[in-house]
């Protein structure tokens, strides 16, 4: 039997898990002294990023897996399934407690609050044996790693990410996301991405937040003004290049369910809680990939019709630069590398603001 107290400490940890923008799209419910409930949501809604829901079911199998490891630290086993009856839109999961005398904490836990995004150049130290072998090996045997690594492979990661970034800003819909996930003059932020660490210099991020008071401003310094210019360079190509590598985690089977977006999301949160034991940086790099599930699925990205265009260039681009010879889907592509520890970060909300509450009759 576990007390209230040792249930907390595991939730704890596990609300650090990562999500998109730092939207946490979960509530957690104790039904019980071994049963609790996660009631996740998404946010494709209102955010161009989380295509289908997909986004924000990886950053469900983040939390149940950040969830796992945190338990370990009680010498508990943490089982989850999916509640039936529920749509993907509101997913329930039911995770399910077990004391196993003797269970060592696992190796990742101590990463779990230390892990954290580092938008800003890194080091251009190349990966060790060391460093590959073992963040082949956290994302287990329903995935594997492809490395981009030599000074060539991160230049055309660079051209992809700064044609990339052109349609992200200069997309209606991208805007509307950008405008309600920073948090401008902050170094920390509970619910949000704070603009300190964004990844750009202070008078960047100055005058990113005066334009981004309108889309109409946007609009004026994209067309007139090279608006776009100063946050590509900062933001995607220099950091595309400094870098250790790129790295993309592809499935050995199909993503075609949520069962596997939770997986996928499982295997992205060891990948990045193993390269911080490593002592290595991480910075998600998931829009091209999530471009590409709009590609491949013939769905637009946006009202505008030249930004559907250059988002199936991009797809192209992508395919090429990866090596891509099939259908085959990309679950999650980052960059890593040695870096000092990011200043600005992310925090979470408060445990007591994540408790689910329900619905009134």
């Amino acid at each position: 039997m576990l007390d209230h107290e040792s249930l907390l400490e595991m939730l704890e940890l596990a609300r650090w898990a990562p999500s998109g923008d730092n939207t946490q799209p979960w509530r957690f419910e104790i039904v019980s002294d071994r049963h609790i409930a996660i009631h996740g949501s998404d946010t494709r809604d209102w955010c161009v990023y989380d295509f289908k829901g997909r986004a924000s079911h990886m950053a469900h199998g983040a939390l149940l897996e950040t969830l796992r490891i945190a338990a370990t630290a009680k010498s508990c086993t943490a089982r989850w399934k999916i509640r039936p009856d529920r749509p993907d839109t509101a997913p329930i999961y039911d995770v399910f407690l077990q004391h196993e005398e003797g269970l060592q904490a696992d190796s990742l836990l101590g990463a779990i609050r230390e892990r954290v995004v580092q938008r800003r150049p890194m080091r251009l130290r190349p990966l060790t044996c060391d460093q590959r072998k073992g963040l082949s090996s956290a994302v287990g045997d329903n995935f594997e790693l492809q490395f981009f690594e030599s000074f060539s492979e991160r230049f055309a990661v660079a051209r992809l990410l700064w044609s990339n970034a052109k349609l992200r800003l200069t997309c209606p819909e991208a805007y509307a996301v950008h405008a309600r996930v920073i948090e401008w003059g902050a170094q920390y932020s509970e619910d949000r991405i704070p603009d300190q660490a964004v990844g750009v210099d202070p008078l960047t991020a100055k005058l990113m937040q005066w334009v981004m008071g309108s889309w109409s401003r946007v609009e004026f310094f994209n067309r007139y003004l090279f608006g776009t210019i100063a946050p590509r360079i900062q933001l995607d190509f220099i950091p595309a290049i400094a870098c250790g590598a790129h790295i993309l985690m592809r499935p050995k089977a199909p993503l075609d369910s949520l069962e596997a977006y939770l997986e996928a999301g499982c295997a992205m949160q060891r990948l990045w809680l193993k390269a911080t034991t490593l002592g290595l940086s991480l910075q998600p790099e998931m829009t091209p990939v999530i471009f590409r599930w709009y590609a491949c699925s013939q769905c637009s990205l946006s009202s505008e019709s030249k930004i559907n265009s250059e988002a199936l260039r991009l797809a192209e681009s992508f395919d090429n630069v990866i090596g891509a010879e099939d259908a085959r889907s990309n679950a999650f592509f980052c960059r890593v590398g040695t870096s000092a520890k990011p200043q600005s970060r992310s925090l979470r909300l408060g445990l007591d603001r994540l408790m689910h509450v329900p619905e009134r009759a």
